[in-house]
């Protein structure tokens, strides 16, 4: 499956610069930018990662830090948040 995570080793690893900087070339392709809505509390609660620009991972130096439930639940939220919209766009 595709991945909606951006991958740093460290908590300061340009998570927000990752995803923004991927954008423009969905948009150019006519791609809709859908962010995670600050509804979610879990982006309050992360300790590690996660954004209203998107679902990020701090993996470690080793990349051996596996995602975390507060991290997977942003990104079901983010899922559920796409699909909502896709349904409204399909109907």
């Amino acid at each position: 499956g595709r991945r909606c995570v951006s991958i740093t080793a460290s908590l300061h690893g340009a998570q927000e610069v990752t995803i923004l900087t991927i954008w423009p070339p969905m948009v150019h392709l006519g791609m809709i930018i859908v962010g995670v809505p600050d509804s979610v509390e879990e982006l309050l609660q992360t300790e590690s990662s996660g954004t209203p620009d998107g679902p990020s991972h701090l993996a470690g130096q080793n990349a051996d830090r596996p995602v975390d439930e507060t991290e997977a639940i942003i990104c079901r939220r983010l899922g559920e948040r796409i699909a909502r919209i896709a349904a409204k766009l399909s109907g």
